[in-house]
């Protein structure tokens, strides 16, 4: 059973007129860590001061909000919503439901559709389906590569126009150099970055684990930590020779941090991205043999995730992505050997990642700053702030409360969630996009009629 009203439309959907008493407003980009009155009329965001009159009117509802935080709504900036093609698995609806009932007001869908998005026509596609039925912004990634087969480019400039905010093969790394050079070359010329999924397929060739003690004793085949270490190194590497923007997919490894922070003390015009299974699960999980801990890059090991964490702290690593990759039974409730690799997470990633602040990893605002405003900034796109006296987009959260994880309440058509039946603290409350509201729990659902 879902435990919140979505609004499917977004461009359709109510603005909002409510009274936030004694909220906790957090806005990295303000520098902003307190707690304070907001109101918010008819769309129109307005943080209220000490000693600002309040000028509240009778149609404007109050609510005590103590204990909740208002944060800018989240951006992830690396999903997969299989629409053209996979339709069965997720689509652009159901894609952007599980989005804003996670807090998230705009996600970069990656190319690997069926077609995949390698042309104008695809672009428009994903951007017309979105404003007919999304709840949230949805913005192309569109293919380096024709058929994301590494062969010959795309047309870059065409596809820009087109609406593609940033470029990548995803699970088809562009092995050949010189063309990953032509790659960011073109990249610069037009402004956007070049996000890499960094792994040498001829390393990891059929493995379906991380290479290691688990992986033997299992009988698995592995997949070693070279494979993502090597590609991060020669990305970066092209990065330094081009001068082009280049951001790195879902880190998973010691070693790629450790690459990633030099590569940012020498200036490198270099972003990275985690994901929170990668701070949070280890290769240990697959003992179970359960294909919902088939991923790529793999689960790895406890002294990666210490890594991955003093990159988060550090701000080595820029941005906290969900690589949302949703399968059906189909793909999962199979053999380990035979599964699909992914995890679905737009719906957990804010509490798995709130974590992070318990343990003194991030504070609040930095924790904020990796799900929204740096998203943001890498691939320039106009979120991750507040709106004051403007249409904000944000989300207001319950940092402590508990809730049991169960796939079936999930809006995401995927089955594949790793953290099914665990306790997560951190919750959802409700989501607004340019003042409208987009979706709301259960109490608050009188805000979306």
């Amino acid at each position: 059973m879902k435990t919140g009203n979505i609004v499917s439309k977004l461009y359709d959907s109510k603005k909002i007129s409510i009274y936030m008493k004694n909220i906790r407003v957090i806005d990295p980009v303000r520098s902003l860590d307190r707690v304070m009155d907001v109101q918010v009329s008819d769309g129109v965001f307005k943080l209220i001061n000490d000693n600002q009159e309040i000028g509240v009117t009778s149609c404007i509802k109050e609510l005590d909000c103590s204990g909740l935080w208002l944060i800018p709504g989240l951006v992830d900036m690396h999903v997969h919503l299989r629409e053209p093609g996979e339709e069965y698995k997720e689509t652009i609806e159901t894609g952007s439901q599980a989005a804003v009932a996670g807090g998230v007001v705009a996600v970069a869908a990656m190319p690997n559709t069926t077609p995949p998005n390698d042309t104008e026509t695809v672009t428009r596609f994903i951007l017309d389906r979105a404003k007919a039925c999304a709840s949230c912004y949805v913005f192309p990634v569109a293919a380096i590569t024709k058929g994301l087969n590494g062969q010959q480019l795309t047309d870059m400039g065409n596809l820009v126009e087109a609406g593609a905010i940033a470029f990548s093969d995803d699970g088809n790394p562009v092995m050949d150099s010189t063309l990953m050079r032509r790659a960011l070359e073109y990249s610069k010329i037009f402004g956007v970055p070049i996000i890499s999924h960094c792994e040498d397929k001829m390393l990891s060739a059929d493995g379906v684990m991380n290479e290691g003690k688990v992986s033997y004793e299992l009988g698995l085949r592995g997949i070693p930590r070279i494979a993502e270490q090597i590609m991060v190194s020669r990305d970066i590497a092209l990065a330094k020779y081009t001068g082009a923007r280049v951001h790195i997919a879902h880190v998973s490894t010691k070693e790629s941090v450790d690459l990633i922070r030099k590569a940012k003390t020498e200036g490198l015009n270099v972003t990275a991205e985690t994901t929170p299974h990668y701070f949070s699960l280890t290769e240990e999980k697959v003992y179970s043999y359960d294909a919902r801990y088939k991923v790529n890059p793999p689960l790895r090991t406890q002294q990666d995730i210490n890594v991955i964490l003093e990159g988060l702290h550090d701000g080595t690593i820029d941005a906290i992505a969900t690589d949302h990759a949703p399968h059906s039974f189909l793909e999962k409730d199979i053999e380990f050997d035979f599964a699909a690799f992914g995890m679905i997470g737009l719906e957990t990633s804010l509490a798995v990642s709130l974590e992070l602040t318990r343990k003194g990893i991030l504070s609040p605002a930095e924790l904020i700053a990796k799900m929204s405003t740096n998203p943001a900034k890498i691939l320039n796109i106009p979120f991750g702030f507040l709106e004051n006296n403007g249409y904000a987009s944000f989300a207001v959260i319950d940092p402590e409360e508990e809730w049991v994880v169960n796939n079936d309440d999930f809006y995401s058509k995927g089955v594949n969630c790793p953290f099914e039946g665990q306790v997560l603290k951190g919750r959802v409350k409700f989501t607004v996009i340019n003042g409208r509201v987009v979706f709301a729990r259960e109490e608050y659902s009188w805000l979306a009629k």
